[in-house]
């Protein structure tokens, strides 16, 4: 893994959250995207090096959904940029974690993703992600 890739943020109401994360950072946005496969449509934040992705449900039977019904708002995932997301995924799938994809599928940001179920990862959603450009 290369670094923290993003921070993703589920959100109620993601023009009400785009408003508080502007205050916040100062800045707007550098993007809005749906992402269909996910029933999600997301904003991004970057801020130096550190980018925050901020996910509001589209659909009632969608994961965010799902989160925000049971936890509320909050801290949804922490993402990783990986140069080579297959390999990524056969060399912790030997390491003991479970995979949440089989295969990677296309995310928002142009990335190819992946997840990992947090009961292996000490309760925290991670995501892999690479450039699919």
């Amino acid at each position: 893994m290369e670094k923290i890739e993003h921070i993703g943020i589920a959100v109620k109401n993601l023009s009400n959250a785009n408003k508080v994360y502007e205050k916040l950072f100062g800045i707007p946005p550098y993007k809005e995207e749906a992402v269909e496969s996910e029933g999600v449509i997301t904003s991004f934040f970057k801020a130096g090096p550190n980018k925050i992705e901020l996910l509001e449900a589209r659909k009632p039977d969608s994961p965010i959904a799902r989160f925000i019904e049971k936890r509320g708002e909050g801290v949804h995932h922490i993402a990783f940029a990986v140069k080579d997301i297959r390999t990524e995924m056969k060399r912790l799938e030997k390491e003991g974690f479970t995979l949440l994809n089989a295969e990677p599928k296309a995310g928002a940001d142009n990335k190819w993703v992946a997840f990992l179920h947090p009961k292996t990862t000490t309760g925290v959603l991670i995501e892999l992600c690479q450039d699919r450009g």
